[in-house]
């Protein structure tokens, strides 16, 4: 019986180096597992804008200067954006820019004097050219130039019509601008 007994151990002992042996070089468990698999990685980029305009909200000014109380004519000038004024377009976005009559709108937009009633009438423009058919109307849908959609620029003009019997004091108006897309 001893023999027997030795004999189950030695032959117990060789299989276990066998099967040891064996998962060192083909490991069971791990050649049936899947250890690599894919997985969707996505995202919608939807057309759209990006208006920053800083603190206080102004976009910029329309600036006629000063001029004497007897000037008469017409006085240009250029829409100055605010310095941290940051308008952007996802490519291809078609942007439109509407602008309100502003606070003493009637049939025409004025600039009025502080502490008075008196008025100074002025047009908006889209174009430097200030041609009659770039006028910008009340509310009017006007096109805005991208050619570069990540640094858009409002392109603005405006024309004042001083009429020579205007009383010393600063005018102002205040004007609302929509931009859609």
């Amino acid at each position: 019986m001893q023999r027997n007994k030795k004999g189950l151990q030695a032959e117990a002992g060789g299989s276990l180096r066998l099967f040891l042996l064996l998962g060192l070089f083909f490991p069971c468990a791990q050649a049936l597992a899947i250890t690599t698999q894919t997985f969707q990685v996505n995202a919608s980029v939807v057309r759209g804008c990006s208006v920053v305009a800083g603190t206080g909200g102004e976009w910029g000014t329309l600036n006629f200067g000063s001029h004497s109380g007897v000037a008469s004519g017409a006085v240009n000038t250029q829409f100055v954006p605010n310095t941290a004024l940051s308008l952007a377009c996802t490519p291809g976005v078609e942007l439109t820019m509407s602008i309100n009559g502003g606070q003493h709108y009637d049939s025409v937009r004025h600039m009025q004097r502080a502490q008075g009633t008196e008025r100074v009438p002025y047009r908006l423009y889209s174009n430097s050219s200030l041609a009659a058919n770039s006028e910008i109307g009340l509310n009017q849908a006007v096109s805005v130039s991208v050619s570069d959609a990540s640094n858009i620029a409002l392109t603005l003009f405006g024309v004042a019509q001083l009429s020579g019997f205007s009383p010393a004091g600063v005018y102002s108006d205040q004007l609302t601008v929509t931009l859609s897309w």
